[in-house]
């Protein structure tokens, strides 16, 4: 598989290129903490030679409560994304959730995240393809969690249908294991590579635990922070092009996933250990 690259930022993944890295915040909750974690993920990025994309979502729509933080939203959350794209000259990635929302995304953000729950709608996969193509943005489609791995080849070929030229990148994220629980098949990166594009690792969200945070009873997902660093290094060691990482200056008092969240602090040590392990299977 030969490498894939966004043209206007030089961007990177796959092939026998370094480690890809999207990581940032789980959902932008101000301008302000938007670039301190970008800028500080940028350095440790920079300093290990590491193609570094900046991710925050705009808005979480699928939130187990009504009344849960979902973020600024489109308007204002594009803004936010616009200023930390200029600001530290990273490309950025983010989800959408509406076919209406893929244009004004596409023309900010350089990656355009297909959301596991609707990686199925064909409407927002096709908005989504067009848009794309429209700016010379990238797809990352998340890899639903009732969704088998060779099944995959199905987005792949709605996206093909429209926009044939858009180079796409399918995301690992876990699988329902029974209630409350999901769990990861290391042996699905390989077999969506298989399928001819780039895979990440979103060791973040593979640790959650749906409706099951304790703190809430059950009105907010739960997760097992402790477990990112072990999935992301398994999923490397598997063969994954890129890992896709959530962190937060303060991860307990993050207003979305703060169980599932990495502070920031920890950012670089794990960066440098996936580094290596990436390094030790490709050379």
């Amino acid at each position: 598989m030969t490498a894939l690259t966004h043209t206007p930022s030089g961007w990177t993944i796959g092939g026998n290129g370094p480690l890809a890295v999207m990581a940032g915040l789980n959902v932008l909750e101000d301008e302000g903490l938007a670039l301190e974690v970008g800028t500080e993920l940028k350095r440790i990025c920079g300093g290990l030679g590491l193609p570094y994309v900046f991710k925050a979502s705009f808005d979480k729509a699928n939130r187990s409560s009504i009344k849960s933080y979902r973020g600024p939203g489109l308007e204002a959350g594009l803004r936010y994304l616009a200023s930390v794209k200029a600001k530290l000259g990273v490309p950025v990635v983010t989800d959408l959730h509406e076919p209406f929302q893929a244009e004004p995304v596409a023309e900010v953000a350089d990656i355009i995240q297909l959301p596991a729950f609707l990686v199925r709608q064909t409407d927002l996969v096709i908005a989504v393809a067009k848009a794309a193509a429209k700016e010379k943005a990238l797809i990352q489609a998340k890899k639903a969690q009732f969704m088998a791995p060779w099944d995959a080849k199905n987005i792949l070929t709605k996206i093909a249908e429209v926009a044939p030229e858009t180079g796409v990148i399918l995301c690992e994220r876990g699988v329902s294991f029974g209630y409350n629980n999901l769990v990861v098949d290391m042996l699905s990166i390989p077999e969506m590579k298989k399928l001819g594009c780039p895979v990440t690792i979103d060791a973040t969200h593979a640790v959650q635990l749906p409706g099951a945070d304790p703190r809430t009873a059950g009105a907010s997902t739960g997760g097992r922070r402790d477990g990112v660093s072990i999935i992301a290094k398994s999923a490397v060691a598997a063969g994954a092009d890129g890992v896709f990482l959530e962190f937060h200056t303060d991860p307990d008092k993050a207003l979305c996933d703060g169980p599932s969240c990495l502070p920031l602090s920890a950012a670089s040590e794990l960066l440098t250990t996936l580094k290596r392990i990436h390094q030790a299977l490709n050379g």
